[in-house]
C-alpha cells in the first residue's frame, strides 16, 4: 500500500508539471510583426525633423485674419450654425467648418480654388497662402492648425488606445506617457514603431534601454504613427494560462498531499 502511494504522489507531481509546462505560451502565438526585418536602411528612410508634413486625409482649420474683417472674409469657411435639442432658435451650437486633404492631398479654398497642401510643412503652407492672398489682401495673418493629429500605442502599456495630440509635436517618450507608461511586462528593448511614408509603410524599433533613443531620426513622431510594445518572456510563458489549469492543478497538488500524509503515518 505504501508503495503504490508514493508511486501515485510521484506520478501527480510529474502530471502537474507537465501540465504548467504545456500551459505557458509561446512568442508566436502572442508578439505582433514577427516577421518584418528592420534594417538601418529602414530608419535612413526617416528623418528626425519634427516638423510634420500635411498628408491625404489630414484635417485643418485655416484662419485668415486682418483688423478689416470684411476685407479677408472671401477666405474663410462661413461657421455653421445648429440650433439646440429641444428647438431652442435663440441659443444654437457654432461649429468651424475644416479641410479634409483629399487623396491627393488637395483642399478646396475660399475664393483660391483647388490648392495643394499634402507634403507640406505648416511654415511652408503658411507661407505659400500669404504669398497668394497678398495679391487680394494687405496686413493679414494666416493660422493653420492640424485637428486631427493622432498617433495609437498598443502592446503592453498601462492604457492602449489611440490618443489625439494638442499641438505638432511629441516624442515617444510623451507618447508612452499619454498611454500611462509600460507595464512591467513590456520588452524595454524592443518597441516598434509603423509609419507611412508617400503612401507606403515604414518600420522602425526603439531601444528605451540606451540615452541614444533620443536621437533616434524617428524620436519625434509623425501623424497617424503606430507604436507597439512586445511582451517580455515573463508574459509570453504566462499567456496561455487558463483558471481552469489552475484548479485542475489545485485538485492534483491536493491529492499529492493526502497521499503524502498518509505515507508518513504508514
Amino acid at each position: 500500500m505504501r508503495q503504490h502511494l508514493i508511486s501515485l504522489s510521484k506520478s501527480l507531481i510529474i502530471l502537474s508539471s507537465i501540465i504548467i509546462l504545456t500551459s505557458c505560451g509561446s512568442r508566436k502565438d502572442l508578439v505582433y510583426f514577427q516577421d518584418e526585418p528592420i534594417t538601418d536602411q529602414s530608419l535612413s528612410e526617416l528623418d528626425n525633423n519634427f516638423e510634420i508634413r500635411y498628408k491625404p486625409n489630414d484635417i485643418l482649420t485655416i484662419d485668415v485674419t486682418s483688423q478689416n474683417i470684411e476685407s479677408v472674409l472671401p477666405f474663410n469657411l462661413p461657421a455653421i450654425s445648429y440650433n439646440t435639442v429641444g428647438g431652442a432658435t435663440e441659443q444654437g451650437t457654432v461649429v468651424r467648418q475644416t479641410y479634409l486633404l483629399d487623396p491627393q492631398g488637395n483642399i478646396e479654398f475660399p475664393t483660391l480654388g483647388t490648392i495643394k497642401m499634402g507634403g507640406l510643412t505648416r511654415t511652408e503652407a503658411t507661407t505659400m497662402l500669404k504669398e497668394i492672398i497678398s495679391e487680394y489682401v494687405n496686413e493679414f495673418i494666416v493660422n493653420i492648425r492640424l485637428v486631427n493629429f493622432t498617433i495609437t500605442v498598443n502592446g503592453e502599456v498601462n492604457k492602449p488606445g489611440n490618443y489625439i495630440v494638442q499641438g505638432e509635436r511629441i516624442s515617444l517618450i510623451q507618447a508612452l506617457g499619454l498611454a500611462g507608461d509600460l507595464t512591467i511586462y513590456g520588452k524595454r528593448d524592443n518597441i516598434f514603431l509603423i509609419r507611412e511614408v508617400d503612401g507606403k509603410k515604414k518600420y522602425a524599433k526603439y531601444d528605451l534601454t540606451s540615452i541614444n533613443v533620443v536621437n533616434s531620426p524617428v524620436y519625434y513622431l509623425s501623424q497617424n504613427d503606430i507604436i507597439y510594445v512586445e511582451p517580455n518572456n515573463a508574459k509570453i510563458k504566462t499567456s496561455t494560462y487558463n483558471p481552469n489549469t489552475g484548479v485542475l492543478i489545485s485538485a492534483i497538488s491536493t491529492l499529492a498531499t493526502i497521499a503524502a500524509i498518509f505515507i508518513i503515518r504508514n
